[in-house]
């Protein structure tokens, strides 16, 4: 098992499907996480060709920030080519995501390990030549039939799970001065805690049963 390195990510990559027709959908949403970090860093994005994706250079946080253009099956031609101009390490790259095994609301932050099947972690991993890069998984729950998988991911979710989603995403916003000390492990932390159960309602207090009148007592007698 790979150790998890201590030093803040150089390159922030989200990975999507470039395109209106896609923008709104499950599968975007590590594009939702990077549009909403470059406004928080005050960066801004620009095609670059070189690159194959929109990339962003926050200067004052040492950081790039990229959205590769070549759909999500290819996405990894786009971060190893930054990675590769910017000698940027893999450990030092963190790759945020959708993921259908997590509800939606719910986030996991980890480094290395496996690729769940995700179309963009496999094309990633490929290119990098390694799966030691960190990730940030953003719930987006599943449809509950494998074979819905591909049309679930492409539509987008109901207002519901949006907001969820949205919410969870501001929560590793709130934690990103973490990441960028590279304080990665402790930020995991976090992010990984579930959400506690909800206390079931206590019930309902049974009424006290009626009192039964006095019966009055006869006057004494004289």
């Amino acid at each position: 098992m790979s150790t998890a390195p201590a030093r803040p990510p150089r390159l922030v990559v989200g990975l999507g499907n470039p395109g209106a027709e896609y923008s709104e959908t499950r599968h975007n949403a590590g594009f939702w996480f990077c549009e909403r970090l470059a406004d928080t860093l005050g960066a801004r994005f620009s095609h670059e060709s070189r690159f194959h994706g929109l990339v962003a250079n926050a200067r004052d946080a040492g950081v790039w920030l990229l959205m590769p253009q070549t759909f999500m099956n290819r996405s990894g031609q786009a971060i190893g080519a930054l990675a590769r101009f910017y000698r940027i390490e893999p450990s030092e790259i963190l790759v945020v995501h959708d993921e259908l095994d997590i509800p939606p609301g719910q986030l996991r932050l980890k480094f290395g390990g496996g690729l769940g099947g995700h179309n963009g972690l496999k094309d990633t991993s490929a290119h990098l030549n390694t799966h030691d890069y960190w990730r940030l998984r953003i719930g987006i729950g599943h449809p509950g039939d494998r074979n819905e998988v591909v049309n679930f991911v492409l539509k987008p979710p109901r207002r519901e799970e949006r907001e969820l989603i949205d919410d969870a995403i501001a929560k590793a916003l709130a934690v990103w001065p973490q990441l960028a000390r590279g304080e990665l492990n402790a930020a995991a932390t976090k992010l990984n805690a579930r959400p506690a159960a909800p206390k079931p309602p206590k019930p309902p207090r049974a009424p006290k049963p009626a009192t039964a009148p006095e019966t009055p007592q006869d006057e004494p007698k004289p």
